[in-house]
């Protein structure tokens, strides 16, 4: 049932991703077409990315979140976190030259390899949904670090949570 569900959220978010996106089939181009207040458009340049210098863009405002969190022992994306990764697969569907990594991580309950596993499992859910948003193969890795990098060290629900996520990084941050 769980696997209907995930399906059927995905075939719903991409249905709902290609209803807004008017920019699909259209050329390639540098950079992702940002609107500023006058209602012109900005283009960004992946200048430097491998060096770590990333565009405001990708710094500054909603692009910024780089985090999806998950409830205990679950790896399905809730819909709280939805826009946020259908955001960032905007961004990687009109900037074909970033590339991204979702690190997958997990609080540190349970043994080991349970939690490698769990962690592939998110990184895998948000890198599934990416590619289903119109982002390229060969711009999503998904990897799993189980409990090994926490973001918050603690043995209560407040470090779980936290720790509870996958990650993108693009480019220059790994």
């Amino acid at each position: 049932m769980k696997k209907f569900a995930f399906r059927f959220f995905v075939a719903a978010l991409l249905a709902s991703g290609l209803a807004g996106c008017p920019t699909m089939g259209a050329p390639e181009v540098e950079g992702a077409p940002v609107e500023q207040r006058d209602g012109s458009v900005a283009r960004v340049e992946a200048d430097g990315i491998n060096q770590g210098n990333l565009p405001d863009i990708l710094t500054k405002g909603a692009l910024s979140k780089r985090s999806v969190y998950f409830a205990l022992d679950r790896y399905d994306i809730e819909a709280g976190y939805r826009d946020l990764v259908a955001a960032h697969a905007r961004f990687l569907v009109q900037n074909r030259n970033f590339k991204v990594l979702i690190q997958g991580n997990t609080d540190e309950r349970g043994s080991r390899e349970y939690n490698l596993s769990l962690g592939q499992k998110r990184a895998e859910a948000v890198r599934q949904t990416l590619l289903l948003l119109g982002v390229q193969e060969t711009q999503v890795e998904a990897v799993s670090l189980g409990e090994e990098k926490p973001r918050l060290e603690g043995h209560n629900e407040t470090a779980w949570a936290e720790n509870r996520r996958a990650d993108i990084l693009y480019s220059g941050e790994f």
